[in-house]
């Protein structure tokens, strides 16, 4: 039974976040390099702006703004899903590499395989979840001990030690590549919001609109795998069924995520841990909480990126590692 003071308070929380992604979202509407005043934005939304301010809203921010808060929901519900099914804190799709593990199918797709525009949009995730789906049975393969089940530290070490090969198989994979070829990659690396567009928009929604309801619908299952292992199975859950239901879930959200925004690392870390501070570690709370945070601070930092430095801005994911590489050592540290 949740108490109600609880539920207020996680209801109170998710208005703040509402609010605060709203006006995110107007500020970035209006700043970039090609600036739009604010008193032309509603205008501009009903149809009756110029053709250059409909061409900047509709076709630049708006796509990117939409990207990026996508992106950030399913980059931070990746993280919470992960943190749970290995009961590590320290547990984020960018730090274990399963986004490098993305990042090396990406590569390998877009260097080897010739696709039309049209198919690579919606190719992207796919391609991204194999890549993806492999380096986390790599990595859960060999951080499972028999006698003992998942091993937390284990899983972190051998994630980071992944993400770092991967990484290196990344730069050998485009050493002989073409210039644009190599500029596309490097992007991808640096977390260059790449796929601003509507096509990857439409490519990334179905699968939050699918996976977010079902991680939602075994909140319950999420709660009793943070338990140790015999309470876990004392319940009545077969646990290694759930837990890589879950781990599926999370990988292919990261995965999605990522094939269209690049290796974006610490929002699925910082995430959960704000929302678990702000109402309790019961998934049930937290996940909407979680989701919403994730969203908002890639959002946040992709429009700051975007205003300091004009033109090309600064990539979202060099951005959220400004933050987010302290927070994942003062957590080393605590924990």
């Amino acid at each position: 039974m949740i108490q109600p003071t609880l539920i207020k308070k996680q209801r109170l929380i998710i208005s703040i976040l509402l609010i605060l992604i709203g006006i995110t979202i107007v500020i970035g509407m209006g700043k970039g390099y090609s600036s739009l005043s604010y008193d032309r934005l509603i205008p501009t939304l009903l149809g009756q702006g110029t053709f250059k301010e409909e061409f900047v809203l509709f076709s630049i921010r708006l796509p990117r703004i939409i990207i990026t808060l996508l992106a950030g929901m399913a980059l931070s519900l990746s993280g919470a899903i992960l943190q749970g099914i290995t009961r590590n804190d320290l547990a984020d799709p960018g730090i274990i590499g399963i986004n490098s593990g993305a990042g090396v199918s990406i590569t390998i797709f877009y260097l080897f395989f010739s696709v039309d525009a049209g198919s690579f949009v919606f190719l992207l995730p796919i391609v991204a979840f194999i890549g993806a789906l492999i380096t986390a049975c790599f990595i859960y393969a060999f951080s499972y001990h028999k006698d003992e089940g998942l091993q937390p530290t284990s899983l972190v070490l051998i994630g980071c030690g992944c993400s770092m090969a991967l990484s290196g198989l990344m730069i050998i994979l485009i050493s002989s590549a073409e210039h644009i070829e190599v500029d596309f990659i490097a992007k991808w690396l640096c977390g260059n919001i790449w796929g601003a567009d509507w096509p990857f928009i439409l490519a990334l929604l179905p699968w939050l609109a699918i996976l977010l309801p079902f991680t939602l619908y075994k909140a319950n299952s999420l709660n009793i795998l943070g338990l140790s292992e015999p309470v876990a199975i004392g319940v009545g859950i077969s646990v290694e069924r759930e837990r890589i239901q879950l781990l599926l879930a999370a990988v292919a959200l990261a995965a999605s995520a990522v094939s269209v925004t690049g290796g974006i690392a610490f929002v699925g870390l910082m995430a959960p841990h704000m929302a678990k501070a702000l109402v309790g570690p019961r998934n049930q709370l937290f996940i909407p909480v979680a989701i919403l945070i994730g969203g908002w601070l890639l959002l946040f930092v992709d429009t700051i990126g975007r205003y300091v430095v004009e033109t090309d801005g600064i990539p979202a994911g060099t951005m959220v590692a400004l933050i987010g590489a302290p927070y994942f050592m003062y957590l080393l540290l605590k924990k």
